[in-house]
């Protein structure tokens, strides 16, 4: 998204546009402008910018990011009167400066730019300086009263937290990776108050988050399943491993299992308990259908469903959809998600992807593109791929998904 023309979308205003003389120079700012913001920005060549600044389009503008090398010296006086421009209308501006003399940095952070980060950018630092810009202003210690506790915020054992499964239709959809990556980008999708985030690994026999997470798995937990009757609170969190502080894992046991030694009353009790102590609880399915399936189905808010564009996966769609028709049960909550989705040029794969969702009658609602070897490679090392790779596509697409849910689920709060 980098032509003039890009600046205004027909769904949302843009928010922020890089600056420059040819974007395109500077490539890593376009892939963290992505991860930042999405599609909710644009770009502008150096002569156009202050323009644009007075245009009804610009002003929903938070802020813009000038990026300048070496050969933008010589411009030094229109770069500051685009600055100035800016800061008139209430834009913030991050400065993104390459090989620059520190007298030319000196006098551009005078005129009113707020941020510097230098180019290459470093990990996350385009993100550090957004956020920055958004932090509220401290107001002085002088005579000020104490702040209310805010209201609303559950306290422990009483949250009542949104549920979300994930169940591959096949072996190799991507079900635990999906899991695994969205349970830590949610627990992750707040600074301030992050909310408290569960995941539960129910694939008693190859359940392998732990091994995602390189977490151990606790004898604990075998105990916790076989008898869910005189479970409480100390029992429930001594089954749990903390992955880094932010993320509470349900691992599956020790040794392999039947599904069966389970049942919907033993399902349910735990379930029960996480909903009490954590905002969401992300649940990671066995592939087979058993009993207690119905369980997790009716608890959850949303029953993601993983597939890919191939047979086995159309059959196998088509069976479960059937067989939930069958009992009654509540097909709505199903959420198809297509892994290795095709590319935004395949237009034959898109084609496909279209030819299936009509022949199987559903709606395919989310396309998660390949990762790559970077998945398998972060799974290895027991690392979620925000920590692995930041800039995977895979990885942007669950951030994006996990964000969406979180805003949706704190409007719902805000409206009751």
């Amino acid at each position: 998204m980098t032509d003039n023309e890009t600046l205004q979308t027909d769904l949302s205003p843009v928010l922020a546009c890089t600056i420059s003389r040819d974007v395109q120079n500077f490539d890593l700012l376009i892939e963290d402008m992505e991860a930042a913001l999405g599609e909710r920005w644009g770009d502008l060549g150096f002569a156009e910018a202050k323009a644009f600044f007075n245009q009804p389009e610009a002003e929903a503008l938070e802020f813009i990011a000038m990026a300048i090398d070496e050969t933008d010296e010589e411009k030094l006086v229109m770069l500051g009167e685009i600055i100035e421009a800016a800061k008139e209308k209430g834009i913030n501006v991050i400065l993104i400066a390459e090989d620059v003399s520190p007298a030319a940095l000196h006098q551009l952070l005078r005129q009113g730019a707020d941020e510097f980060v230098p180019y290459p950018l470093p990990e996350n630092e385009l993100q550090a300086a957004i956020d920055r810009l958004n932090e509220p202003d401290i107001p002085e210690p002088a005579v000020a009263e104490a702040a209310p506790a805010p209201r609303g915020r559950p306290t422990p054992g009483n949250r009542d937290g949104v549920m979300l499964a994930v169940h591959g239709l096949a072996g190799g959809t991507g079900a635990t990776t999906f899991a695994v990556n969205l349970a830590w980008e949610l627990a992750t999708v707040e600074k301030a108050h992050p909310p408290k985030v569960c995941l539960i690994d129910l694939d008693l026999q190859f359940g392998s988050v732990a091994t995602f997470l390189d977490l151990p798995r606790r004898e604990a937990i075998f105990e916790l399943w076989s008898d869910t009757e005189s479970m409480d609170d100390d029992v429930f969190k001594q089954a749990l491993v903390g992955f880094e502080d932010r993320l509470s894992v349900l691992t599956a046991p020790t040794e392999m299992l039947p599904l069966d030694i389970i049942s919907s009353g033993d399902v349910n009790a735990v379930l029960d308990r996480a909903r009490r102590h954590f905002d969401y609880v992300v649940i990671d399915m066995p592939s087979t259908m058993v009993q207690w399936t119905e369980s997790v189905l009716n608890a959850a808010q949303i029953y993601f469903v993983t597939l890919e564009l191939d047979m086995r996966s159309a059959q196998n769609a088509l069976r479960v959809k059937r067989a939930l028709q069958a009992e009654d049960l509540p097909i709505e909550k199903l959420r198809y998600v297509l892994n290795r989705g095709p590319k935004f040029t395949d237009l034959n794969g898109k084609s496909r992807a279209k030819r299936l969702a009509e022949s199987l009658d559903i709606s395919i609602e989310i396309h998660l593109p390949d990762g790559g070897k970077q998945v398998t490679q972060g799974a290895d090392h027991g690392m979620p791929l925000a920590n692995a790779a930041a800039k995977n596509p895979l990885r942007r697409e669950i951030a994006k998904l996990a964000s969406s849910l979180h805003e949706l689920g704190r409007d719902e709060a805000e409206a009751a």
